[in-house]
């Protein structure tokens, strides 16, 4: 499990600003049996929290009293950083489903891409329901059943953890082939006003040509 070591924040001795300057991120915790908590984060431990777990891996956050177990639940991210600016940390209890968007991983070949079909995914995360401690770090979808166009996988053929159940219908399509159908070009309309002023010209032409000068 990954833990990453908070502080408590009173909310009014510190602005937002003032602690991202200082290399720490604003964040909140709560959940179900958690009140919610102002706490701040070290920017640099978190980013490499959040690339190691995502948003799908318990994160153990120390420096409240006991270790609180947490799914990261949202990432507000500055629009022209990119950085974190703010955190919302979810405090999960052991035995007690949560629903989770599971990132999907694809792997294996699919005959019917390899001769030439066009693969569609259509999903790339699926949403699960499981006591917090048994859920995946990411779940796979073998693209080689697709054989034939046509052939689609649907979220009841994956294959999940014991106690992880889908939230999500069973027909939900994770993954389809189909042809690749090819676009026609299309010939550009003809410029009617240049065909008349060509055929205006070519006409005064032949009738200059047609009249002789006099001796």
């Amino acid at each position: 499990m990954l833990t990453l070591s908070v502080e408590k924040r009173d909310g009014t001795s510190n602005s937002a600003s003032v602690l991202r300057r200082e290399g720490s991120i604003p964040a909140v915790v709560y959940g179900a049996h958690q009140a919610s908590t102002p706490i701040m984060v070290p920017a640099r431990a978190f980013q490499k929290v959040l690339r190691e777990a995502g948003e799908a891996t318990i994160v153990s956050l120390e420096g409240l009293g006991a270790s609180l177990p947490t799914l990261i639940h949202e990432v507000d991210l500055d629009p022209l950083t990119s950085l974190p600016r703010h955190i919302d940390f979810y405090a999960v209890t052991k035995g007690e489903k949560v629903e989770v968007a599971i990132p999907l991983v694809f792997v294996g070949e699919s005959p019917a891409v390899e001769a030439g079909a066009n693969l569609v995914k259509v999903l790339h995360e699926i949403e699960v329901a499981a006591d917090p401690m048994n859920l995946p770090h990411n779940i796979e979808v073998n693209l080689s059943v697709l054989a034939a166009i046509g052939d689609r996988i649907h979220a009841k053929d994956l294959r999940l953890p014991t106690g992880v159940a889908l939230a999500i219908g069973p027909e939900e399509v994770v993954a389809l082939v189909q042809e690749i159908v090819e676009e026609k070009e299309e010939a550009a309309p003809a410029d009617i006003a240049s065909i008349e002023v060509e055929k205006k010209g070519k006409e005064e032409t032949e009738g200059e040509a047609a009249v002789e000068p006099a001796p």
